[in-house]
């Protein structure tokens, strides 16, 4: 079949606030082909990655996203891997490329699975969907009593493994964080499983990051997320070595496989988090899982948006049984929650499995989104390269 269309749809929350909350908006992606419509999510600012599909050529490897991708043949696995390859070749100048190509490909992973009846998963080689363990993921609150209340939230909904990030942990003291990591643990209790996420925010200061581990441990969290600046490996290197029971995660900033490849080899991550609509979509994720189980490093997804993505994000490793953990965002603004007609929810044991159905096995909420729709239009020497399409299917 051919690729007819592919179609871009900005949707916001009608206020955008300055929190870490990535599902305040977001980029969906419509492809269109032989009958059939696949979906896809880009963890990126919508409007840049709108520019990067439709903006006129720079020069030969700075050329628009869709040059590579409309008109072409999708029979099979193969033929996105073409794609994929074209795109990171023509567009290699065009850094917003990889973003913008992830819900692209996403959708065309998506696309195929309905054309061939198919689950993405099995596509990918995998014979089976293993069941994860589901972390509800969450931002820290700006006191240790709003964090000890949702610690508290998240394991009356199930949960037995919770994640909090960013808020207001490295911004003043030790002492302030130490607080905020003994809330979270009490709020869940000894026996839950308690992650850590700073968002990057010692840049590349290994010793205010070290300060924290003893506190960490105190808490008995199993890791510490982005410590630090994605590229910043000697950083997470050595802080690393001074880390050997609170392990070190990271990889979500990764947009090629070989930053994550680069995390894991020189970085001695212990858990490497891929977040399929940043990375090129989910076979570059694949071959980040492929390389970590070659190297006995834990894949994890990463995931703070729609169901939609936390689907994408599954595929990549539905069929690891030993790498367990799945990020689950546990409070989304309604746009990422409304986005889909079909939800995740967490079973008895708090744990979800990659749908047995085709393609990526969500459907869109098309009416449901009409009030988050952004109208948008680029127009350049007065000829319109983008104009918010419609929304009907």
């Amino acid at each position: 079949m051919k690729i007819e269309a592919v179609d871009f749809f900005y949707l916001a929350m009608p206020q955008i606030t300055t929190e870490a909350d990535g599902s305040q908006d977001a980029l969906l992606v419509r492809v269109a082909g032989g009958g059939h419509v696949g979906w896809g999510e880009c963890e990126a600012s919508p409007l840049v990655s709108i520019a990067a599909f439709v903006c006129p050529m720079s020069h030969g490897v700075c050329r628009p996203v869709g040059a590579a991708v409309l008109g072409e043949t999708l029979d099979g696995p193969a033929d996105i891997a073409r794609i994929t390859a074209r795109v990171a070749y023509d567009s290699m100048d065009l850094l917003q490329a990889p973003h913008t190509f992830s819900g692209v490909e996403m959708a065309l992973w998506d696309l195929l699975g309905k054309k061939t009846s198919e689950p993405v998963w099995r596509l990918l080689g995998y014979r089976r969907s293993f069941s994860k363990q589901a972390y509800a993921s969450q931002l820290f609150g700006d006191t240790s009593q709003q964090t000890f209340e949702r610690a508290q939230s998240a394991r009356a909904a199930g949960f037995s493994a919770v994640k909090f990030g960013w808020g207001p942990i490295g911004r003043t003291d030790r002492q302030a964080d130490r607080e905020q990591f003994q809330a979270a643990r009490e709020g869940l209790g000894r026996e839950a499983t308690l992650l850590v996420d700073v968002g990057q925010i010692w840049k590349d200061d290994v010793e205010a990051a070290a300060a924290r581990l003893s506190d960490l441990e105190a808490a008995d969290a199993l890791w510490l997320e982005e410590p630090f600046s994605a590229g910043a490996l000697s950083a997470y290197a050595a802080l690393a070595k001074r880390s050997p029971k609170v392990k070190l995660a990271g990889g979500e900033a990764a947009h090629n496989v070989a930053m994550a490849e680069h995390l894991m080899l020189y970085g001695g991550v212990g858990f490497i988090q891929i977040d399929s609509g940043r990375i090129g979509g989910i076979a570059p994720s694949k071959k980040v899982a492929d390389y970590a189980v070659a190297r006995g490093i834990t894949f994890v997804n990463h995931t703070f948006t729609s169901h939609l993505a936390l689907s994408a994000s599954l595929q990549a490793y539905a069929g690891l049984e030993n790498h367990r953990l799945c990020e689950f965002p546990f409070a989304p603004k309604p746009l990422a929650y409304e986005m889909t007609a079909d939800h995740f929810s967490a079973d008895g044991s708090g744990e979800v499995t990659a749908p047995d159905r085709p393609g990526l096995g969500i459907e869109i909420d098309v009416p449901k989104l009409r009030p988050y729709l952004q109208k948008v239009e680029i127009t350049v020497n007065d000829q319109i390269l983008y104009q918010t399409p419609d929304l009907v299917t």
